[in-house]
């Protein structure tokens, strides 16, 4: 009897170390790309995008004008340079977690910055903060977007991301919003814009095979949104559909975890 309770406890700890690799291979956390000291990948390699654990993130990129949209990833750890000359730049000044690496998103001509998961199945979550560009913008505002809370602080501007998620066949299953800035509060004390990593939960997405992200802002033009079109990414974590079973003299074991994994 004290044999069989050992081979259960030995089973049952097998399986829980399986069901926690199996997660950990398909987290995406971007540690396993490749990038010199400060510094960032845009596409100018015109390879269309890369690939992070089991997600790849799309990227295009113009060489006529040397410009791009999609996703980026960066190691870039300042955090005090503003405009375009930050685009790539994290407000964090780190990954999610004090990591190396993390994307940067931007909402430019193209498609939408978009994750394609290299088999679908549910997400937990994923990590989001400001880029130094879009941070410090509507802080401060700058030649083309205005200050956030306007002079008198009152103006009730917000900023914030959309994700969607499409199933295998293209199909939207649901959509999560997320504020990285909100003044809209009575009290102006609690307005605010992201400096940290955030997480969003991605539960409600169900079933997915793609995530799009889209960008939208109180402050906005003739030609469209004001705000600088950038977010930073980090750590998208699946949660699988169904993890290991195993048999031990026909009691089958059946586990399922969800977890939500930290870039290091």
């Amino acid at each position: 009897m004290a044999s069989g309770r050992v081979m259960h406890l030995v089973f049952t700890i097998i399986f829980f170390a399986m069901a926690a690799s199996a997660c950990a291979a398909i987290v995406s956390d971007f540690e396993d790309l490749s990038l010199g000291p400060e510094s960032y990948w845009n596409g100018s390699d015109e390879s269309g995008g890369f690939q992070s654990g089991s997600a790849y993130y799309h990227n295009n990129y113009d060489s006529t004008f040397g410009s791009w949209d999609g996703f980026a990833y960066s190691n870039i750890t300042d955090t005090t340079t503003s405009g375009m000359d930050s685009q790539y730049n994290a407000i964090v000044g780190a990954g999610q977690g004090g990591s190396s690496n993390y994307a940067i998103g931007y909402v430019g001509w193209a498609e939408p910055p978009t994750v394609t998961l290299d088999t679908a199945g549910a997400l937990d979550s994923l990590y989001v903060t400001n880029n130094n560009y879009a941070y410090y913008s509507m802080l401060y505002g700058d030649a083309y977007a205005k200050k956030f809370g306007g002079a008198s602080g009152d103006d009730e501007d917000w900023f914030l991301v959309t994700i969607t998620g499409k199933d295998v066949g293209g199909d939207v299953t649901d959509s999560v919003v997320f504020y990285l800035a909100d003044y809209r509060f009575a009290d102006n004390e609690l307005d605010y814009i992201v400096d940290t990593w955030q997480s969003i939960d991605l539960t409600s997405l169900g079933v997915v095979k793609s995530l799009e992200f889209t960008l939208s802002s109180s402050d906005v033009g003739e030609f469209g949104m004001n705000t600088p079109a950038y977010f930073a990414a980090d750590t998208v974590v699946p949660e699988p559909a169904t993890l290991l079973m195993l048999g031990l003299g026909g009691l089958f074991l059946r586990g399922r975890k969800t977890a939500r994994v930290a870039a290091i």
